[in-house]
C-alpha cells in the first residue's frame, strides 16, 4: 500500500526540512546545557513519568470501595426479592384430606352464603345433568 510518506521524495517537502533543522538545533542545544539545568530537566522528566503512572494507582484504590458497593447492592436485591408462596401448614392429616376431597360440598363456614340462595336450582341442575349424560 502507498502511504503518504512513500509518495514523497527522500528530501521531502519544506516540512521535512524544517523537522531536520529543528532536530539539529535541539541536539546542539542539548550538548551546551550546563549540569544544573540538565539535573533540573532530568528531575522534571522523572516527576512527569511518575505522575503518568499515578492514575493506575488511583484506579486500584477505587476497586475496593466499588466492589464493596456491588456486594451490598447484590445482597439488597437478594433480600428484597419476594419469597415464593408457601403451602399452609396443616396441623393434622384430617384437615388436609378435607381440602383434597372435592366431591363433598364445602363446610358452611367456608362457603359463600350466596351459594345457598338457589338450592332448588342446583338440585334441578344436578338431576338434569345426570339425565343428559345418560342419553
Amino acid at each position: 500500500m502507498n502511504s503518504p510518506d512513500n509518495n514523497r521524495a527522500d528530501n521531502g517537502g519544506p516540512d521535512r526540512q524544517l523537522e531536520r533543522h529543528a532536530r539539529q538545533l535541539w541536539r546542539e542545544a542539548a550538548q551546551r546545557i550546563d549540569p544544573a539545568t540538565a539535573g533540573r530537566l532530568r528531575a522534571a522528566r522523572r516527576q512527569a513519568l511518575e505522575s503518568a503512572r499515578a492514575p493506575a494507582h488511583r484506579a486500584v484504590r477505587w476497586l475496593i470501595p466499588t466492589g464493596a458497593f456491588a456486594v451490598i447492592a447484590l445482597a439488597a436485591v437478594m433480600a428484597w426479592r419476594p419469597l415464593p408462596p408457601q403451602a399452609p401448614a396443616t396441623p393434622n392429616v384430617a384437615g388436609s384430606l378435607d381440602e383434597v376431597d372435592t366431591e363433598l360440598p364445602p363446610d358452611a363456614d367456608k362457603a359463600d352464603p350466596n351459594l345457598y340462595q338457589n338450592l332448588d336450582f342446583y338440585g334441578w341442575l344436578a338431576s338434569t345433568g345426570n339425565q343428559t349424560a345418560a342419553r
